[in-house]
């Protein structure tokens, strides 16, 4: 099956190329009865497009959704609904000098091989460029969520080796001031100190015609427990499938992630304790999830975003029409770090997969779990 559409009960199907005319997608399984503006979409759109900041991409998109099916006044049908966004800042000439050229850590050898032929302009379906879809779909998926007291952010704990201090979801400040501290810099990181390091790093990074990558984390909040299937469709393993289908991102960590590797099992293992009236835990190293279903803590993620792959530095490649080896100098536009833009991206798959979830439990779970919003 084509790799175009995401979810079970709540699915979304993305389209579109970089210089295309538009991006877009259509979300189908949302409960009839939401409140959903254009507006609400847009915050989040406006969290990701280009030209924010001296340290993103000089592309200028305003990125204004249109919601063209599924909404009337002001509420969701329950049908399939359909948003589209212009592309209109294009510039592909560029492009047209090296469309036989395949970029070193861009997907243009792959797809040619896959298919054949493929839109080089601006990296075609597999570019950055797709996230629009994605953000727009998340907005609802949110939107749902918070129906149900779920509440999800993220933020950057690192970029260019320059790591965050006391922030995260597991020991760090509370969700409510790294939703606040984040909002005000151009890196999105709640550490202040840290995020001038970070800026200072990515500019000087351009200035050599170079990139960095960096690690970005999403804690959701108010997730009941019971979410996720046992075995196979575990909910970490939903979430790392729905964090990993991100471009940029080559890596993903649940709660403690890697560092369990060297913890003991009395220092990762999460006691339990009554409290606020519930069984919870006195950490969280699981991230909110044990055996694929969640616990009720915040469920915790991190990815590993690589630096940007189109670089102004001269790399060697091949042509693929002359099959001789060639020195490649890319011209475009483009993010010297992708980690300040990916994170509302980030946001919304882990909402596409919470939202999912929480579907399914009212079709499976025995518990008195009411889901209608209306």
């Amino acid at each position: 099956m084509p790799g175009n559409s995401f979810g079970h009960i709540f699915r979304v199907t993305t389209w579109g190329e970089s210089h295309g005319e538009a991006i877009g997608v259509v979300v189908d399984g949302c409960p009839a009865g939401v409140e959903l503006s254009v507006e609400e979409i847009q915050r989040e759109l406006d969290r990701r497009k280009p030209g924010l900041s001296e340290i993103t991409s000089e592309r200028r998109e305003a990125d204004e959704v249109q919601i063209l099916s599924g909404v009337f006044n002001g509420k969701t049908l329950g049908s399939p609904i359909s948003m589209l966004v212009w592309n209109r800042d294009v510039d592909s000439t560029p492009y047209e000098a090296m469309k036989h050229i395949p970029r070193p850590g861009q997907a243009d050898y792959t797809y040619q091989m896959k298919y054949g032929l493929r839109d080089y302009r601006g990296g075609g379906r597999a570019s950055g460029r797709e996230t629009v879809a994605r953000v727009a779909a998340g907005a609802i998926a949110k939107k749902v969520l918070a129906y149900h007291g779920i509440e999800i952010v993220g933020h950057v704990v690192e970029i260019g080796g320059i790591r965050a201090e006391r922030v995260g979801g597991a020991g760090g400040v509370r969700v409510a001031e790294i939703k606040r501290n984040a909002a005000t810099n151009a890196v999105r990181c709640a550490d202040l100190e840290a995020a001038v390091q970070m800026e200072e790093r990515i500019k000087e990074v351009k200035r050599e015609g170079d990139s960095v990558g960096g690690l970005v984390e999403v804690i959701a909040t108010g997730v009941p427990p019971g979410l996720g299937e046992p075995v196979f469709d575990k909910l970490d393993a939903e979430l790392a499938k729905a964090l990993m289908s991100i471009g940029a991102v080559k890596g993903v960590e649940i709660g403690a992630g890697f560092a369990a590797a060297r913890m003991r099992g009395s220092e990762m293992n999460d006691e339990f304790y009554i409290g606020e009236g519930r069984i919870r835990t006195r950490t969280n190293h699981a991230g909110g999830i044990l055996g694929g279903i969640s616990t009720g803590e915040p469920v915790i993620c991190r990815v590993a975003v690589k630096p940007t792959a189109s670089i102004a530095k001269p790399q060697r490649s091949v042509d693929m029409e002359r099959m001789e080896e060639v020195e490649l100098r890319i011209r475009g536009r483009h993010d010297p770090c992708i980690c300040p833009r990916i994170v509302p991206v980030a946001e919304a798959m882990v909402a596409l997969v919470l939202v999912d979830y929480l579907l399914q439990m009212r079709a499976t779970s025995s518990s008195d779990c009411t889901l209608c919003v209306t």
